[in-house]
């Protein structure tokens, strides 16, 4: 997604600014130095980025492009990058989500379910609600034969503080209809190994 800059600020995001001054000086910076002093105005814009799926309807975005399709078979949309905060510490996660569904009557943009993993993941999340919310959403938009969700992220939470294990990656998955079937998971499975 394209992020829109204008020089002018929300009034929300001016109460962001303000309060990411506050805390800068907390930290003891001096927020009026060369280096500080857009910043408070940057991280408002920059938490507003990343927290716009908020303002969108997922439902919406997978309903304005159904077709009526006679295909009963697995589509799958693999590899599709995201970022995220976590909503413990406001600290990055990232990694790929893996969306395989199978029509019954109708299919959807290959695109719009990208933008549903973005709607989603621009919001203060964890790995394991946002998994189950794309699953959630596929199914209710689509009604179709069944829907399965794997995750994959590394979370700088663990990265950066705590127990600083890098490289480590989180797996979720979320399922429902026929791949609650292990032959169709596995399937499933198999493809986006390849």
């Amino acid at each position: 997604m394209e992020e829109k800059y204008s020089h002018e600020l929300t009034p929300a995001q001016q109460q962001i600014s303000e309060h990411i001054r506050a805390i800068l000086s907390l930290l003891g910076e001096d927020a009026q130095r060369e280096g500080l002093v857009k910043t408070p105005k940057r991280v408002a814009r920059a938490m507003s980025f990343m927290t716009q799926g908020y303002e969108q309807d997922p439902v919406a975005i997978l309903n304005s492009a159904k077709f009526n399709e006679d295909y009963r078979q697995m589509v799958i949309v693999r590899d599709i990058n995201f970022y995220s905060l976590c909503e413990h510490h406001m600290l990055p996660f990232y990694g790929k989500v893996h969306v395989a569904y199978i029509p019954n009557g109708q299919v959807t943009g290959l695109s719009k379910i990208a933008r549903v993993v973005d709607c989603f993941s621009h919001r203060l999340q964890i790995q394991e609600r946002m998994t189950k919310q794309i699953r959630d959403c596929i199914q209710e938009a689509l009604q179709p034969l069944g829907v399965m969700v794997v995750v994959e992220a590394q979370h700088m939470c663990m990265q950066m503080r705590g127990v600083q294990k890098q490289g480590s990656i989180t797996t979720t998955s979320d399922f429902c209809g026929a791949f609650n079937q292990a032959k169709t998971r596995e399937e499933f499975l198999q493809l986006i190994r390849e």
